[in-house]
């Protein structure tokens, strides 16, 4: 494994993800994001860790990253997401759009992007979606259509791009412990109050940290017949009984 490409690498399972292929002796591992100095905290954790600050829902983003790389891309991990609360009594255009932008449109027009430099036969793609993309709950309608839309893009670019060698999957996480909770505007003791009242729901117990999640997405960017697939990592609360 030689280039590997994450999106929204600065915190949370991007971050975790970037250094588990640096652990594992990938020689460039490409970070992007729109938050330099995140990028280059994760970026001083390991030598073969090069950020790129860019914003991949636009061209000049999506070219900064491809001009980034040095050769062909081994791996793409679309990472990057933002959740946010769109409940329809108080919708927010401004707010609609960043998430649709940011779920959907950015791994397509990166994707787009860098297909003729993925390695083809043997690139893979992951991308990291949700449980909410298969199990959506209340006041979160854009979020879970947008990874409901991540998952269509699995399977469709499956099948597109076998021919050429190149294997896409998911991992669909439930509730993560990142900063995704703080930029929804809760403080710390709310979110701890929310990890807390939905930790008896899941059946292993406890909400997921992000090496929790980011072994399925190694190990299906390595995995020679696996395409097509979601794999849900939530400790079970999908066969819980309770969203």
């Amino acid at each position: 494994m030689e280039t590997v490409v994450v999106t929204g690498a600065g915190t949370g399972i991007g971050r975790a993800t970037a250094l588990a292929f640096a652990g594992l002796g990938a020689a460039n591992v490409i970070i992007t994001g729109r938050r330099k100095e995140r990028l280059e905290e994760v970026a001083a954790l390991h030598p073969a860790i090069v950020p790129v600050a860019a914003d991949v829902t636009t061209a000049a983003g999506a070219d900064a990253v491809a001009e980034a790389v040095r050769g062909q891309v081994d791996v793409l991990v679309h990472n990057a997401g933002i959740f946010r609360f769109t409940p329809l009594a108080a919708l927010d255009l401004a707010t609609a759009r960043d998430v649709l932008e940011t779920n959907v449109l950015g791994p397509v027009l990166l994707t787009s992007r860098l297909l003729p430099q993925l390695r083809s036969p043997g690139g893979a793609i992951v991308l990291v979606s949700s449980r909410g993309g298969h199990n959506p709950g209340p006041s979160s309608s854009l979020y879970s259509a947008s990874k409901a839309a991540v998952h269509s893009f699995t399977r469709s670019w499956a099948a597109e791009l076998a021919p050429l060698g190149i294997r896409v999957n998911a991992v669909a996480p439930g509730f993560v412990r990142t900063e995704a909770y703080a930029a929804n505007g809760l403080s710390p003791e709310q979110v701890e109050g929310l990890f807390a009242g939905v930790a008896h729901k899941i059946p292993l117990g406890r909400v997921a940290e992000p090496e929790d999640i980011t072994p399925w997405i190694t190990q299906l960017a390595a995995s020679p017949l696996v395409t097509g697939q979601v794999v849900t990592v939530d400790g079970g609360l999908d066969i819980g009984g309770e969203s």
